[in-house]
C-alpha cells in the first residue's frame, strides 16, 4: 500500500510535523474541540491519528469515552501507543486504511484532520466520505478539519454524502495557516 509506505517513511523520525510542539497545531486542536457539540460521547474515533498527539487530548477531554486512534502507519501507531496511556483498554490504536476499513463498531464522535487531501482524487474522496459516514451511529458527529480554502473542496464531498448533514463551519483565517473546522451529524436511523 502506497500511503502506508509513505507515512512509515515520514515517521522514520519522531513527530515529523511537530504536532506536539507547533503553536499552530495546538491552536487548531483547541478550535476543533470548541466546535464539538456538547453532549455525552461513549465512543470516539480519530481517523489519521499519526503519533497520537490529539488522541491524548481527546482522552483527557473525554475521560469516560472509549477512544480509537486509527492510522495507516505502523511506525506512527507504535509512538502513539507510547505517548497515550492505554487506560485499561479505554484508548486503543488500530492500523487501518479509511478507504478499505470495515468498522467493527460505530462511533458517537469522529475526527478527521488534515487527512483527506492525501487520499487522492474524486472517486477516492467519495469513498472516504461514505466510509466516514459509515463510522457513525445515527445522530453521531463528524468533525473535519482541513486547510482553508482547500477545505471547501474536500468538505464538499462530505456535503454530498446523503447520510451527513452539515451543522456548522468556522474558518480560522487569522491563523498563520488558515483552516476550517466543519461539523456534521449523521442522519437519524
Amino acid at each position: 500500500m502506497v500511503l502506508r509506505r509513505y507515512f512509515d517513511w515520514w515517521h522514520r523520525t519522531p513527530d515529523p510535523w511537530k504536532l506536539s510542539t507547533d503553536g499552530y497545531e495546538q491552536d487548531k486542536y483547541r478550535a476543533t474541540l470548541e466546535q464539538v457539540p456538547e453532549r455525552p460521547y461513549r465512543r470516539i474515533v480519530e481517523v489519521g491519528c499519526a503519533e497520537g498527539v490529539f488522541t491524548r487530548t481527546l482522552a483527557a477531554t473525554y475521560p469516560e469515552a472509549e477512544i480509537i486512534g486509527m492510522d495507516v502507519s505502523d511506525r506512527a501507531l507504535e509512538r502513539a501507543r507510547e505517548r497515550v496511556p492505554q487506560d485499561g483498554g479505554r484508548v486503543r490504536f488500530v492500523q487501518a486504511d479509511l478507504l478499505t476499513h470495515e468498522p467493527e463498531q460505530h462511533y458517537d464522535l469522529a475526527f478527521i484532520s488534515e487527512t483527506l487531501y492525501y487520499l487522492g482524487r474524486h472517486e477516492r474522496l467519495q469513498r472516504a466520505s461514505a466510509q466516514l459516514g459509515d463510522l457513525l451511529v445515527p445522530d453521531g458527529v463528524l468533525v473535519a478539519v482541513h486547510p482553508w480554502p482547500e477545505a471547501t473542496r474536500l468538505h464538499g464531498y462530505l456535503d454530498e454524502n446523503g447520510s451527513l448533514v452539515r451543522l456548522d463551519e468556522r474558518v480560522h483565517k487569522d491563523s498563520p495557516r488558515p483552516f476550517a473546522v466543519t461539523v456534521y451529524q449523521a442522519k437519524p436511523a
